[in-house]
């Protein structure tokens, strides 16, 4: 049974039946999905809690290619690309938009499925069409941005074509009149920064906070940051006046789960050598000799801690395997 310790950035010990490593979409004809299967690119934002009786498919097609148009790049990369080598590599060929996006873990094809965010930036803005095989039809199929519905770390590839649609190629239109989006935080100290120094800040506040999987294993931002409803963002406020929210629309507020967790006394709180990491609480991290059992029992003892304190649930973002596939760790105190 193959292992995929290496091919998961959490790096709990697990394994597959089978492995298979995609470096060209028409390889996905010969694959009988029939039987149980996982798409995986880089591993960054799944866990395998246990080992999974079925087909792990590693998409690694690479390449991209530029189309100029009157006003705008587009760019046709393939689905094994890695992210954060595509932002760079747009910035060196003066092609800049994605840099907010600077160092999110993964590769192209896994961004859209989660509408990857940050830094006030989400990639649907800059997406033109995501290409993939149908699992139902057997054939390539182009879908327009409409047709992907994003939203907050959502797509329709998590609903409607769930586990019958891989993403193999993603077209990003990058504008050639640029302007930065310097609305979160950090970013807005900077005065009249070029796209460079608008990714030099994202990488330094990223790498501030966020600890790299190859030394520290993570899945980066573990749960969801929560969206209410205006009138409970407002209770929230009047006691907790200091909580970062974030407007989503006329009635919904977004709301920091790190600082949930922090204000709850979980920042470095550990479950064996599972633990909330001592720089940002939303990133949970496995020590090195970290279980599946400690993992599970830190979800469920975060949810039930925010939920006790706050009355907010928590959902996770990283996605979690066991033997079967996909699961959702629920604590019993979460509202129906």
């Amino acid at each position: 049974m193959p292992a995929l310790q290496s091919y998961h950035t959490f790096a709990l010990d697990t394994h597959c039946d089978k492995m298979m490593i995609i470096t060209d979409p028409s390889e996905l004809k010969q694959v009988d999905f029939t039987q149980p299967f996982c798409v995986l690119g880089e591993g960054s934002n799944t866990i395998f809690t246990a080992s999974y009786h079925g087909t792990v498919l590693i998409i690694a097609n690479k390449g991209m290619r530029v189309e100029e148009r009157e006003q705008a790049w587009l760019l046709h990369c393939e689905a094994g690309e890695n992210w954060h080598d595509l932002v760079q590599k747009t910035l060196v060929l003066n092609m800049p938009g994605l840099e907010n996006l600077a160092l999110i873990p993964g590769n192209v094809g896994a961004a859209p499925v989660q509408n990857i965010g940050a830094y006030g930036v989400e990639l649907a803005q800059f997406v033109e069409y995501v290409e993939g095989f149908n699992l139902i039809t057997g054939k390539t199929q182009k879908l327009s941005s409409e047709q992907c519905e994003f939203g907050y770390r959502d797509s329709v590839f998590k609903h409607q074509l769930k586990g019958q649609f891989i993403i193999t190629r993603v077209g990003l239109s990058l504008p050639k009149l640029w302007q930065p989006n310097l609305s979160y935080g950090p970013l807005q100290q900077l005065d009249k920064p070029t796209p460079q120094q608008v990714f030099d800040a994202v990488v330094a506040v990223r790498q501030s906070k966020l600890p790299d999987p190859a030394v520290l294993a993570n899945c980066g931002s573990f749960f969801k940051n929560p969206i209410l409803p205006r009138d409970q963002v407002e209770q929230l406020l009047a006691l907790y006046p200091t909580m970062p929210s974030y407007d989503v629309d006329a009635d919904n507020k977004k709301v920091a789960a790190g600082w949930l967790i922090e204000q709850a006394g979980l920042k470095g709180f550990a479950i064996g050598d599972i633990a909330v990491h001592d720089k940002q609480a939303l990133v949970l991290v496995n020590r090195g000799q970290g279980t599946a059992q400690q993992l599970l029992a830190m979800v469920e003892h975060i949810q039930h801690t925010i939920s006790d304190k706050f009355g907010v649930y928590l959902e996770h973002e990283v996605r979690l395997m066991d033997e079967q596939g996909e699961f959702h760790v629920r604590s019993h105190h979460e509202s129906a």
